[in-house]
C-alpha cells in the first residue's frame, strides 16, 4: 500500500499575504468536501467532492488510510458523481468543507487548507521518506508543527463537526 509521509503546521499567515511578499507562488485553489464513511483511531474510509472553480471540473475520490502521525498507509481512486452521492445521501452526515490551496515554495509543493466551518488553516508538506520530514527545517512562518497532534486532524476535526449538527 501506498505511504503518504507529511507534515502539518497550523498556519497562522494569510496565504494571500505570502504570495504578495513573494515568499510563496499560489498554483491553484480547490474547493473539497469531504465526508468519512468509517473511521476508528487508526483506519479511516472517506469520499471527496473536489470542485476546481478555474478549470471548471469536479472529481470524486474514495480513500482508505491506515495509521497516524508523520507516514501512514493511503490508496486512493476516483469514483462516480452517482456512488459519491449514494455514499453521502446514505450516511446524512454533515460534510467538512474547505479551500485547498496547492502553492509552490522554495522549489517545493505545499498545500494549505482553509476550513470554513472553524477558523483553522493548516500548511501540509509531503516528503519522499520519513528520514526527509524529520530532518526538515521548516521556517517560522509555517507555525506550529501538529503532525501528530490528533486534534487538527481531519476526522478529529470532522468528527466535532458531527457533534454540533
Amino acid at each position: 500500500m501506498p505511504l503518504e509521509i507529511e507534515r502539518k503546521f497550523l498556519l497562522a499567515e494569510s496565504p494571500e499575504r505570502l504570495a504578495e511578499q513573494g515568499i510563496l507562488r499560489i498554483r491553484s485553489e480547490r474547493r473539497i468536501e469531504q465526508t468519512y464513511l468509517a473511521l476508528d483511531e487508526a483506519q479511516e474510509i472517506r469520499v471527496r467532492r473536489i470542485t476546481d472553480p478555474a478549470a471548471g471540473s469536479v472529481e470524486y475520490t474514495h480513500t482508505f488510510k491506515r495509521g497516524n502521525g508523520l507516514s501512514r498507509e493511503e490508496v486512493e481512486v476516483s469514483i462516480s458523481e452517482a456512488i459519491y452521492t449514494q455514499l453521502v445521501n446514505a450516511f446524512g452526515r454533515v460534510p467538512l468543507t474547505k479551500t485547498r490551496l496547492t502553492a509552490d515554495w522554495d522549489g517545493r509543493t505545499i498545500e494549505i487548507d482553509i476550513y470554513d466551518q472553524l477558523e483553522l488553516t493548516v500548511l501540509e508538506i509531503e516528503f519522499a521518506s520519513e528520514e526527509e520530514a524529520i530532518g526538515f527545517s521548516p521556517p517560522d512562518w509555517f507555525g506550529r508543527d501538529i503532525s501528530s497532534d490528533r486534534r487538527y486532524s481531519n476526522k478529529t476535526v470532522w468528527k466535532k463537526l458531527q457533534e454540533r449538527a
